[in-house]
């Protein structure tokens, strides 16, 4: 079997290599996994007018070195204050197996039903959140940006955040609709048509706080595994040369952020304020 490339930033660094899990990793480093691209037709026949922007290679990659324990641990709080509340409150009796919070719109997903967070809270929203907690929202967001397009030799100005970004809850309760279906396989250019490029931020460790819940890239030859860390970065094309799933989590919550980035403008969606 032909071996596969791993590209390193290191200079003393061995960047070719065979390797069965994304985790044998190092902290403090970046590197990469490089897949061989779909035949560009998704890519290039949409964006053929934006050259700093189309891949034009398509990969993976991981790092612990973009976010910091500490911020992941603060990003955290927004899930866990939000659905404690309203738990508190009664406006849900429970949690359902996945809770998603997309802070851009406000829709947080509580079992079989969808809150607006804004216009549940009103005014009272800032007792909830900062705008010291929305700045480091903003902050994550633009290094794992940055992240991106330096891995994949992009021009940062050319990218655009888009949405649904959320942070998701995930626990071992059974699944209430097929929208807590989360680990199916899927492409996540064919699930959204506007995503160029993917990132998840581990927010929980896997086999400290969750069993299961490890992302699983399902290449040709082999799966490939990705254990959740907190501050754990992990970014990739969203075409078809990454097909993947999420492992079902078996005990524990697994926390985690997906943020998502276009190379269409008309696409794009504004920065995050607390108004």
């Amino acid at each position: 079997m032909e071996r596969e490339k791993i590209y390193c930033p290191e200079a003393n660094c061995s960047c070719l290599w065979s390797f069965k899990f994304l985790q044998e990793f190092l902290l403090n480093s970046s590197k990469w996994h490089m897949n061989r691209c779909q035949n560009g037709t998704v890519y290039t026949v949409e964006y053929d007018w934006m050259y700093s922007c189309t891949p034009t290679k398509c990969g993976r990659a991981i790092s612990d070195s973009v976010v910091t324990l500490e911020e992941a641990q603060k990003l955290r709080r927004y899930t866990c204050t939000l659905t404690n509340i309203l738990i508190y409150s009664l406006l849900v009796k429970s949690l359902g197996l996945a809770s998603i919070l997309d802070l851009h719109s406000g829709a947080l997903s509580m079992g079989k039903q969808f809150v607006n967070i804004y216009r549940y809270f009103k005014n009272e929203i800032r007792d909830v959140f900062t705008e010291e907690d929305f700045e480091l929202y903003r902050d994550v967001r633009s290094r794992i940006q940055k992240a991106i397009t330096e891995t994949f030799g992009l021009d940062t100005k050319r990218m655009y955040l888009i949405k649904p970004t959320f942070f998701s809850r995930i626990n071992s309760t059974s699944a209430k609709t097929t929208h807590d279906e989360y680990w199916h396989p899927h492409i996540d250019k064919e699930t959204y048509g506007s995503f160029d490029y993917t990132s998840l931020l581990y927010l929980s460790d896997y086999g400290l706080e969750f069993g299961g819940g490890c992302f699983v890239f399902m290449d040709p030859s082999s799966n490939r595994t990705v254990e959740p860390r907190a501050g754990r970065l992990s970014f990739f094309s969203s075409g078809s040369e990454n097909l993947h799933h999420v492992e079902k989590v078996t005990w524990g919550t697994r926390y985690a952020i997906t943020l998502s980035f276009t190379c269409d403008p008309h696409y794009a969606i504004d920065n995050l304020f607390l108004l």
